[in-house]
């Protein structure tokens, strides 16, 4: 069995945090220390903790608990307030959050057949009022952990149900690819969470691709301030902007990419940063497909997902994506089309695509015979015969790719 990520993955970023510190508010500098403090401390227990959850995987059939910290951050000391065969909760936090999980569980089963987080009914167990004036929300391979916020940049994190489906993705993610939570395959990682996150809330909406808003944590962060969020997949760079929060640092083109120490300070190698980049070829991709977008862009990347591996970087992904919209859709299908568009739109030229434009280019070249005269190379026999060599190839490489998973 592989290594399961032990990460402690929070939907809001350090560098977010750490921009906070400067803030001359006494209370959400000190919401952002505590804040800090605490997930180092998880970061730091993570080992422990993700023994545990191996433990908690067990199939259960899904079921859900919600338990009540009381603003302490020791869960063992936590009170049972929902449960799967309870009454609802008089705790709206628990209420919500015990939904959200329920949308989720329900969202992976009717649109992909995955049977919880694990694919084998893994328990869903979550924690609300963690810690005081906490900002932000985690899963740490066993457990949802909901903070109340400080009330004046961040609200109750159980209001937003991406927020909920993103942290819930990395545990999917754990159970497939498990990318590494660093450079690339972390904002693979994140990026991941980020689509799924976003397709959990437009699929509860019935929302088509060009209906939703594509934000995420819009719904909890900032509440005095109107059209922003955590992160735009629409547009990334443009989620926030103003003296509190600074400016969103999200690149949309490998021409903006950040390159970030790989430690907790700099985002494990900028994991929430350049995780702009595949959200906005993912958000491009179902626009260009239109219609629902966990449909057929849904379909794509999720197959995707399940033949990465962890160290998967942008441009193999990206390869991926097309291999797997040809598989899916055919070759040379609207949806293949659309996945290659998205991807170069953001400075990612499919590897596939290259070589035979490469290959095409020099079979045009007039090729010099014996005699006087020149032979034209019979350039469509030449083509038709690549087009196959290449459809054989790419029946392998996803052969090869599921068998190592």
């Amino acid at each position: 069995m592989m290594n399961r990520c032990r990460c402690i993955n929070c939907i809001t970023p350090p560098h977010l945090l750490q921009h906070l510190l400067e803030s001359s508010d006494t209370r959400i500098r000190d919401a952002a220390q505590r804040t800090l403090l605490v997930s180092s401390r998880l970061r730091g227990e993570r080992n422990i903790r993700g023994l545990i959850a191996f433990a908690a995987g067990a199939p259960s059939n899904a079921r859900r608990t919600v338990s009540d910290c009381a603003n302490s951050t020791f869960l063992p000391s936590a009170t049972v307030v929902r449960t799967e065969d309870g009454s609802p909760s008089q705790d709206d936090s628990a209420n919500r959050a015990f939904d959200g999980l329920g949308a989720t569980r329900e969202f992976y089963k009717e649109v992909f057949n995955r049977d919880s987080l694990d694919g084998r009914g893994m328990r869903l167990n979550a924690f609300v009022h963690y810690g005081e004036a906490f900002n932000n929300a985690f899963f740490d391979g066993a457990e949802m952990v909901f903070g109340d916020g400080d009330g004046i940049l961040f609200t109750d994190f159980t209001k937003s149900l991406d927020v909920i489906a993103h942290e819930l993705t990395h545990g999917v993610t754990s159970f497939t690819a498990n990318l590494k939570y660093h450079n690339q395959s972390g904002a693979l990682n994140e990026s991941m969470s980020d689509v799924f996150g976003s397709l959990v809330k437009q699929w509860a909406a019935k929302q088509t691709a060009d209906q939703a808003d594509w934000l995420i944590g819009a719904d909890v962060f900032t509440p005095d301030i109107g059209g922003d969020a955590l992160r735009s997949m629409k547009n990334p760079g443009s989620a926030y902007n103003n003296p509190t929060m600074g400016k969103d640092p999200q690149p949309d083109h490998m021409s903006k990419f950040k390159q970030m120490p790989d430690t907790d300070i700099g985002d494990n190698g900028g994991v929430h940063i350049n995780s702009g980049i595949p959200n906005k070829a993912f958000y491009l991709t179902a626009i260009g497909i239109g219609g629902h977008a966990w449909e057929a862009p849904g379909q794509i990347w999720y197959n995707a997902l399940l033949a990465s591996n962890p160290d998967t970087n942008f441009q193999e992904f990206a390869d991926t994506t097309y291999l797997q919209a040809s598989q899916r859709f055919g070759e040379q299908s609207a949806e293949q089309q659309a996945v290659l568009s998205a991807w170069k739109e953001v400075g990612i030229r499919i590897s596939g695509i290259r070589s035979l434009a490469g290959t095409v280019a020099r079979m045009r070249q007039p090729v010099a015979v014996a005699g006087n005269g020149v032979e034209e190379t019979d350039v469509s026999k030449r083509i038709e015969q690549l087009s196959g060599q290449l459809a054989a190839l790419t029946k392998q490489v996803s052969g090869l790719r599921g068998k190592a998973h």
